[in-house]
């Protein structure tokens, strides 16, 4: 009953995340979640970590794990933020870095993850959408106009395509004064990562999450980089809002997860395989296939509509997600699974298009 809520609760549209349906087994290819499971290490370090000590709160700062993935990117533990997955960083980042000033809207582009939107709403943060070419690459002019900030998914989602280290640079050099939020949450499967411009870029944040390339979607564990500063900004708003953002399982199951570096290039590597296996075989059918550096494909087929083809695959068992949104309502997004699921996928799709 919306009678006690708030006129803001009232009037948010919120974020749709991927169907979960109970009514049967389905081969799930619509949350971008990794088809493998996390490290075995994952596995042993939480039954560890399982006992009498869950009676304690946990390190509000993640020492233990922020040590570990400063370590691995080369960084000061000081310019590591740790949160309950990507998407409470990107609200607290939005939180802490844009201010609701009409004159100096946040940029972000017309087709990306559909939480920023819900953000900027939330916090009542004005932005503007920049508008992608035809082909969905980015026009990097369009991010040199004044704003109030600027977040940017690479890989794109859902388009799965990527920017070069170069074009985030020339963004960064022409935004001096505001935060520029680089979402890197599918970087693993074959894009560049900005990590090595933040020794040279103080108002650059990277965001990631250990739910696609880590197989830890069910953990909710995400982590941001950037120069200490921009941390502090984090650490206000998170320690203002839940100081225990991480459970003791959590954090230990994450520290796993980040020293198993050769189980993460193993299966990071299967699906980057499979992503091309797929991509050659739609291409054979006659889809339409953006070119991929995500664990996903975007796609579109000439002659069948993207919703009939995504009903059809339902009644199969087979889920993808469907965007009923302008200028993608003929495109499905597909996540990589393993290679049965996707063989099968392959074989329902044909049927589907014969």
């Amino acid at each position: 009953m919306r009678t006690y809520w708030s006129r803001l609760a009232a009037n948010l549209e919120p974020y749709v995340p991927g169907e979960q349906p109970k009514d049967r087994t389905y081969i799930k290819l619509n949350t971008n979640e990794n088809p493998y499971p996390p490290s075995p290490k994952v596995i042993e370090a939480i039954r560890a970590a399982a006992n009498s000590d869950l009676k304690r709160y946990p390190d509000p700062n993640g020492d233990a794990l922020r040590n570990t993935i400063a370590a691995y990117y080369g960084l000061q533990s000081d310019q590591v933020f740790l949160g309950n997955g990507s998407d409470e960083i990107l609200a607290f980042s939005f939180s802490a870095f844009f201010d609701p000033d009409p004159d100096r809207p946040i940029l972000f582009p017309d087709i990306s993850y559909s939480f920023y939107p819900v953000y900027a709403h939330l916090y009542q943060i004005p932005y503007r959408c920049v508008p992608l070419h035809e082909d969905f690459s980015l026009p990097i002019e369009a991010f040199f106009q004044k704003n109030g900030g600027v977040i940017l998914p690479n890989p794109n989602a859902p388009t799965g395509n990527a920017v070069s280290l170069s074009v985030i640079e020339e963004i960064l050099r022409h935004n001096p004064e505001q935060t520029v939020i680089i979402d890197e949450a599918y970087i693993d499967f074959g894009g560049v990562s900005a990590v090595p411009l933040i020794s040279r870029y103080p108002n650059l944040l990277i965001v990631h999450t250990l739910s696609k390339s880590r197989s830890l979607a069910g953990l909710r564990v995400g982590f941001a980089l950037g120069h200490a500063g921009l941390i502090q900004g984090l650490n206000t708003i998170k320690n203002s809002f839940n100081s225990y953002t991480l459970d003791r399982l959590a954090l230990v199951g994450a520290e796993a997860a980040i020293k198993d570096h050769a189980y993460f290039q193993a299966t990071k590597n299967k699906i980057m395989r499979t992503r091309a296996h797929v991509v050659s075989e739609l291409e054979g059918m006659g889809f339409y296939v953006i070119p991929s550096q995500a664990n996903f494909v975007f796609i579109s087929h000439p002659a069948r509509p993207a919703e009939e083809i995504f009903t059809q695959l339902k009644e199969r068992a087979v889920l993808v997600r469907y965007f009923k949104k302008p200028r993608i309502d003929n495109f499905l997004r597909v996540s990589i699974g393993s290679d049965e699921e996707m063989s099968s996928f392959l074989q329902a799709l044909a049927a589907i298009i014969a």
